[in-house]
């Protein structure tokens, strides 16, 4: 598969650290107040082939399921913000990237932690994925688009993406998070571990004005 040159965003990486632990994201659509499930349902629409060739593109990298997946939830937060639709919370936004990406062939299972309701959810969405030709209801897809439409769009917002990746952080034991900055820096790159430092340094100093 072609892969467009120079589509991976600046700022890939905040995708997948919203998208880890793997159980804070297959927990998500029930904290506010639903489960995967009505995160599916809420999503039939196919991802944008570009999502996928960077979906495809982590996946020669090397890069975990979870990146890939983050690819997904990036596009949603991207729609969010574009006003094609809303969404409830930010924890919906990522559970509906999550389904989204299951069903386009990402092997993402659910954490071992999850409801039994959520890992039945995920495994019918990677068996969705592994089929192709699969038919839409068009009257589902117009209620779920025109529900979706009807939503805000803070989810996207700085602040409420800045808050989940807090609250996913807290949620992570010191070693958790090590090993995942070690496995991120065997995948990123020369190039980009060179561009994480220079956001970093302007997040510091943008801090201490």
């Amino acid at each position: 598969m072609h892969v467009v040159a120079g589509s991976r965003p600046a700022n890939h990486d905040v995708w997948s650290v919203l998208c880890e632990p793997l159980e804070v994201c297959t927990r998500a659509a029930r904290r506010f107040g639903a489960s995967e499930t009505l995160a599916s349902r809420k999503e039939d629409r196919m991802p944008e082939q570009e999502t996928i060739e960077r979906a495809h593109e982590d996946a020669r990298e090397g890069k975990s399921p979870s990146t890939q997946a983050g690819e997904f939830v990036r596009e949603e937060m991207d729609h969010i913000r574009e006003g094609k639709h809303g969404a409830r919370s930010t924890k919906q936004a990522i559970a509906i990237g999550l389904s989204k990406a299951r069903r386009s062939g990402v092997k993402l299972p659910a954490s071992k932690r999850s409801s039994a309701r959520t890992k039945r959810q995920a495994k019918r969405d990677l068996a969705k994925g592994r089929k192709r030709g699969r038919k839409t209801s068009r009257t589902r897809s117009r209620a779920v688009a025109g529900a979706l439409r009807r939503e805000g769009h803070a989810a996207a917002s700085r602040s409420s993406l800045s808050r989940q990746a807090r609250s996913s952080a807290r949620r992570r034991s010191a070693s958790q998070r090590s090993a995942s900055a070690t496995k991120a820096v065997r995948t990123k790159g020369a190039g980009g571990r060179s561009a994480a430092a220079r956001k970093a340094a302007r997040t510091r100093a943008r801090h201490r004005s």
